[in-house]
């Protein structure tokens, strides 16, 4: 084809407008690429994607949520959660996600009760929650428990010089009780002497540790109300079982004499011998997936024989090394059977639960539950461990969280499936590993040296 003036002319004006458009379109994919996205997992098992169980709590969100990560200047590892994050981001739009160095804000970190590099601080309607390992299955049950938004009321008998969730003596719980504040719960007292009738709504009665002795007819109340169903939590310190013997009979445990000593705890740096260590765990909910070790200064030993109305497991342990030291704790001390004292391990932690009584209803029911309604009471033998001079200690504010959760029926915890991924590993024998090693390290490389050789003579001979 003859190409004059006005066909070159005609060829020039049909490129540029196709540049044009070629850049419009081009400028418009990447417009729309900012408004909307589509993603596809092609990895066996969706492992890149939500599970449905995550799908269905991010739908129960009903507002922003917001997440804060402490976590210092480690490009691998803001990545890794930033790249979790994003799996709930694309669910939830208005999720926004925060990223603090804790060692910029020493202050706020300890007022908020971070402890570990890489924690996450979950925030919805005023209510937050803690999550130490940015797994799939912890970050969703932070948000079940926060989307549950049932009110909880945790309610302290006082009068008796109980420990106080508001105070800030070294014996008390103010700073437990805070934390229980901005995990939601409602944090109320009731003096028996002045206000006979418990609320309806109470979610968890504690007593912590009673210095003085509870008239007949407030010892009543609390009876009535186990007799009732209602969830209990006794944090009992040694000396004070023979004032509240009564309550021990009903729940059908027993308080040994003596206070639970462990002598070797010099060697992690404790002058106190007084001092008794937890290190292992049975599985019960209130410590499904807890590994820490926990620390509960002059403990008392239970235990709970054989019979009653209440299914007890033992829920905390002490070390083999441990006993009951009756005598004065001062000076050189040593286990003396002939005194009575109890060899370790002992039980200073018992869970007690039965079904509650028909017709009987309390705060902590759940409507249209499929199991019935179970009644839960913890009696453990140290106030101590969640006290303020103590809370900080090990893991005791992460105990003592779980099992507020679990007395207040709150540890119904998402199963979320594991997703298989059978294409990421490769088993080789022996013989397979040296014959992959044999070709590409030998074989191949003499192969590729003889080609090259021989093409090298063939085209000398030429």
């Amino acid at each position: 084809m003859k190409i004059n003036r006005r066909t070159h002319l005609e060829i020039r004006l049909q490129n540029t407008l196709f540049s044009l458009l070629f850049l419009v379109i081009t400028g418009l994919t990447a417009w729309l690429s900012t408004r909307y996205t589509a993603q596809f997992d092609w990895t066996y098992g969706n492992r890149h994607s939500l599970s449905e169980a995550s799908k269905t709590v991010l739908n129960q969100l009903q507002g922003p949520l917001r997440i804060t990560v402490y976590a210092r200047e480690n490009p691998q590892q803001r990545q890794r959660i930033k790249e979790q994050i994003e799996r709930y981001s694309r669910h939830k739009q208005d999720l926004t996600l925060e990223f603090v160095n804790p060692d910029v804000q020493p202050d706020k970190v300890r007022e908020i009760g971070i402890t570990i590099d890489g924690e996450l601080l979950l925030d919805y309607q005023g209510r937050n929650e803690k999550v130490a390992e940015p797994t799939e299955s912890a970050l969703t049950n932070a948000l079940q428990r926060l989307a549950s938004g049932q009110e909880r009321r945790i309610v302290f008998i006082q009068g008796h010089g109980e420990r106080s969730p508001q105070g800030q003596a070294d014996h008390d719980l103010g700073q437990f009780g805070a934390e229980l504040e901005r995990k939601g719960l409602l944090i109320s007292t009731v003096n028996l002497a002045t206000n006979p009738t418990l609320p309806d709504n109470i979610s968890v009665l504690v007593l912590a540790g009673p210095h003085a002795k509870l008239l007949p007819g407030e010892l009543g109340v609390i009876q009535d109300y186990l007799r009732k169903g209602g969830n209990f939590w006794w944090l009992s310190d040694p000396g004070e079982q023979t004032a509240l013997a009564p309550l021990a009979e009903q729940l059908g445990i027993k308080f040994l004499p003596g206070t639970v000593v462990d002598a070797s705890t010099r060697l992690f740096g404790l002058s106190d011998p007084g001092l008794a260590l937890v290190a292992e765990y049975p599985p019960h909910p209130v410590t499904a997936n807890f590994a820490t070790m926990t620390l509960f200064p002059a403990a008392v030993a239970l235990e709970k024989p054989a019979g009653g109305d209440f299914e007890a497991e033992p829920l905390l342990s002490t070390l083999s090394r441990s006993w009951t030291e009756t005598g004065p704790i001062e000076g050189k001390i040593q286990f003396d059977a002939g005194r009575g004292e109890r060899a370790g391990p002992l039980d200073i932690g018992y869970a007690l639960t039965r079904p509650k009584p028909s017709g009987q209803k309390t705060a902590t029911d759940q409507p249209g539950a499929d199991k019935p309604a179970e009644q839960r009471i913890l009696v453990i033998g140290d106030g101590d461990f969640l006290a303020n001079n103590y809370l900080g200690s090990a893991g005791n504010i992460d105990l003592g969280m779980n099992m507020v959760q679990w007395l207040g029926q709150n540890d119904a915890f998402i199963n979320v499936p594991i997703k298989p991924s059978p294409d990421r590993k490769l088993d080789l024998s022996p013989l397979a590993q040296g014959l992959i090693a044999l070709g590409f390290l030998i074989l191949l490389p003499l192969i590729l040296i003889g080609t090259g050789t021989a093409i090298w003579f063939q085209r000398r001979r030429r």
